[in-house]
């Protein structure tokens, strides 16, 4: 996550509501043909996605309906390096990544794979997020079962074959090893920092967007 009040700027790389729209194409990407039906009294279930900047894929899917907790946090690392200034190195094996706490009776674990394909983060891009550059916000889904692996698997399969974008994806499915959430003052930093100019121009729209494409899951929660 960048602090600075001047974000870097790159040819080719800066991502914005519209840079994302025309990358997915006009037409909402479809749902997955896959998914982890809810049981008959689910238990509330967890989610870790990895797609760039956390601030950004976090303040999504803190709008999303049946979502109850989102941590900003880091995985595919070690404890002993799950620390900011450390990831940002990009030397860790470690992805800022976000734990998404949802009612699978509200929002299924498919519905959550297309919000993060069409509005968190592009999943074109690798080992980079717009003007964030690094292994450290590669775009990774971090699965702790099979069903999970299973759906995100054959959904990557699904978009590639409808060529629902004009580059391949780059988005990896592995195993998580553990999460570890990351320092107190990097939760909930997009809503709590509307004004700063990194926020104001890379995480606020792809809420905007979410509230467009979305409006049946969105919350202002």
């Amino acid at each position: 996550m960048k602090l600075w009040n001047l974000p870097r700027a790159r040819a080719g790389t800066i991502i914005s509501l519209m840079g994302l729209a025309q990358i997915c194409g006009a037409a909402r990407l479809p749902a997955p043909a896959e998914d982890i039906p809810a049981a008959p009294s689910p238990a509330l279930q967890s989610a870790v996605f990895a797609g760039g900047d956390f601030s950004g894929v976090e303040a999504v899917f803190r709008h999303v309906k049946g979502v109850s907790s989102v941590v900003s946090g880091y995985a595919g690392g070690t404890a002993a390096t799950a620390d900011h200034v450390m990831v940002g190195r990009g030397m860790t094996g470690h992805a800022e990544s976000v734990q998404i706490t949802y009612d699978p009776a509200q929002v299924s674990y498919g519905k959550l794979l297309q919000v993060f394909f069409s509005v968190a983060h592009d999943p074109t891009q690798l080992n980079q997020q717009g003007p964030d550059v690094g292994k450290q916000y590669r775009s990774v889904i971090f699965t702790t079962s099979d069903d999970e692996s299973r759906v995100a698997k054959a959904y990557i399969t699904q978009l590639e074959r409808a060529n629902a974008f004009s580059r391949p994806i780059a988005t990896q499915v592995l195993s998580l090893p553990a999460f570890y959430p990351a320092e107190s003052r990097y939760q909930n930093y997009a809503d709590l920092n509307r004004a700063q100019p990194y926020v104001a121009r890379y995480a606020q729209p792809k809420v905007a967007q979410l509230r467009e494409e979305f409006p049946e899951l969105y919350t202002d929660k």
